[in-house]
Parts: structure tokens; sequence; C-alpha cells
């Protein structure tokens, strides 16, 4: 009984979650006359329109658009990935005196809404030239993601034996070999993890792009749905033709790699 009623509640939650996924998706097939003239909203089409997504990908430019995301997003990840590796491994395994107050500084910034940095962000993109420009926006995502990605790799590089460390060392390896060699190989699937929550998040970003940016030739996907709201303000089967192939992106890589995720989750979790 208990597993059944465990079933139930799992399938009810999931059924909800993906119903207005499911309305997007049957209103990006849906005519302009369906929508108007059908009340119920929610149903199927009668008849398919794949062209939504045709006119979506062309007419909305939603191509360029695509484009501009990924020039902003992988360099970000990287960027990211291969700092904070770099800051969690000097704060796991170098003892100095102000490693404390360092990571305490990571964390902090993790907790400054982004809403009250707007201003300075801005000010400081336009004086020194990096407002609307691909760089600009790729090195604001790799400073505000720098803190939680320190603080999440550094608490796996502190699971890591420091005997592993010590044998290098004796052996003649240097600091950054050590960390070449020894930690990045042990915490890649923490890694692996992490790029995709932050392939996830920086490709959805919407505020850093619209305070950044203001070119319709730099725009991310996020930005080019507002402007394909503006362009087609009544088209609602394009929209939302749109918004599902914005969500692909991130949907794919999540399946692609999702092993690598519940391996960075769940490691460290047993021992023995």
């Amino acid at each position: 009984m208990k597993r059944f009623i465990f079933y139930a509640l799992a399938t009810f939650l999931v059924v909800v979650w993906l119903t207005p996924f499911l309305i997007s998706v049957f209103t990006s097939l849906k005519s302009m006359d369906e929508l108007m003239l059908m009340r119920r909203w929610w149903e199927p089409p009668r008849e398919l329109k794949p062209g939504n997504y045709i006119t979506a990908w062309t007419d909305a430019n939603m191509g360029r658009y695509f484009l501009n995301t990924f020039i902003i997003t992988v360099p970000s990840v990287i960027g990211a990935l291969f700092l904070s590796s770099l800051a969690a491994f000097a704060l796991s395994w170098f003892d100095f005196k102000l490693s404390t107050p360092i990571l305490m500084v990571f964390v902090g910034g993790m907790l400054v809404p982004f809403q009250m940095l707007l201003i300075p962000v801005y000010r400081f993109s336009v004086n020194t030239g990096l407002y609307d420009t691909y760089h600009g926006v790729i090195l604001f995502h790799i400073a505000f993601q720098l803190g939680f990605c320190t603080f999440f790799l550094r608490n796996f590089m502190k699971t890591i034996p420091d005997s592993l460390f010590e044998a290098a060392r004796i052996d003649g390896a240097g600091s950054f070999t050590i960390y070449r060699r020894i930690a990045l190989p042990l915490v890649l699937p923490a890694m692996a993890a992490l790029s995709i929550l932050e392939f996830t998040w920086i490709w959805n970003d919407y505020l850093w792009s619209l305070i950044l940016l203001q070119s319709d030739r730099l725009k991310p996907v996020t930005l080019g749905l507002v402007t394909m709201q503006g362009q087609w303000i009544t088209s609602w089967n394009v929209m939302s033709a749109g918004a599902i192939i914005a969500a692909v992106v991130p949907l794919v890589v999540f399946l692609m790699f999702q092993r690598y995720f519940i391996e960075g989750l769940t490691m460290g979790s047993v021992k023995g």
C-alpha cells in the first residue's frame, strides 16, 4: 500500500509538472484560427502546424539568437569551471591564514542578490568598454558564478586523502602537476555535474543579458523570445514554438550527461 501511494503521488507530481510544457507543445502546433476559436485551449491540435517552428527559426531570427547563446554560454562555463577548480584546489590543499576569510568572501558573494548590483555592473561595463560585447557578458557570468563553483568543488576536494598529495609532493611533483594529474581526475564527476548546472543557468539567463547587451545581433535566445513577443504580439503559436526551441538544448544536454550528473551528486555519499 505504501508503494502504491508513493508511485501514485509521484505520477501525479510528474503530470502536474509536465502539464504546462505539454500545453506549450500543443499551442506551438496549432494555427491561429484554432487558437482563437477553441475554448479548450489545453486540448491537442486538430491539425498539426509544424511550420510554426520554421517561422520562429527564420522569420523571428532564432537561429542567430541560438548562435549568440552558444558563444556566451560555452566560454562562460569553461572559464568558471577552470578558475573555480584552481581556487578550490588552493583553498582545500594549501594551509594559509587567509584561507577561511577568502572562502567566506566566496560564500558571501553567493548571498548578495543580483538585483542590487545592476546599476554598479552597468556603470562599470560602460566605463570599461565591456558594454554591448560578447566578452563583457562572458566575464560577468564567470565572475558571478565563481563563488558557487568554488564552494561546490572545494567541498569535494576536501574529501581527497592528503596522502595522495603528499606522495606526489615527495616524488617531486609541483602544485600545478598535482592539480592536473591528481585533483582534477578525482573530482571529474563533480565538475561534470557542476557543468550541467552552470550550462543550464547561463543558457537561461535573462537578467545580465538584458543589462549588458543592446544590439540585436548580440542577443541570446532569452532576449530573442522577448523580441519575438514584440513582433508576434498575437501569434501565440509562434511564440510557443520559439520557447520550445529554446528549451531543447538544455534538455538534450541534461539527458546526454545525466549519468555524470548523478555520479557527481552522489560522489562521497558511500564510504568504504
